[in-house]
């Protein structure tokens, strides 16, 4: 089994910036690909960033694109998501996602394990 568990939400003022880690353990999930997602209240999860395993293949929601950064250290099990410029719109549930080798993309469906989120607020 593998868990997923994502920190560093918080409230931060418009234009702030937060870094979001997702860590995991259990079984070993390498190579992985990892995305991040998002949920607002009323709204359906939806995309923010994917990265492959060596790091090297990133791509973003044209609504993040510029002001979000998604990384990872496999040394330490973890996926980053550094997030610049915030708006109120970011305002959102974050949940880390896993997928076994290069399956993981830009649906949910895609993804194999999930943590339990992380809330972001941003205040205008």
């Amino acid at each position: 089994q593998v868990q997923l568990v994502e920190s560093g939400g918080g409230l931060v003022q418009a234009g702030g910036s937060l870094r979001l880690s997702c860590t995991a353990s259990g079984r070993a999930l390498r190579p992985a690909t990892n995305g991040w997602f998002r949920q607002a209240p009323g709204k359906e999860r939806e995309f923010v960033a994917v990265i492959n395993w060596s790091g090297g293949i990133t791509y973003y929601a044209a609504s993040v694109k510029g002001r979000f950064t998604i990384s990872r250290d496999n040394t330490k099990n973890t996926v980053y998501l550094q997030m610049d410029s915030l708006k109120p719109e970011d305002t959102a549930l974050y949940y880390c996602a896993a997928a076994l080798g290069a399956r993981g993309g830009r649906t949910p469906a895609e993804y194999d394990y999930w943590g339990q989120g992380t809330q972001v607020t941003v205040s205008s």
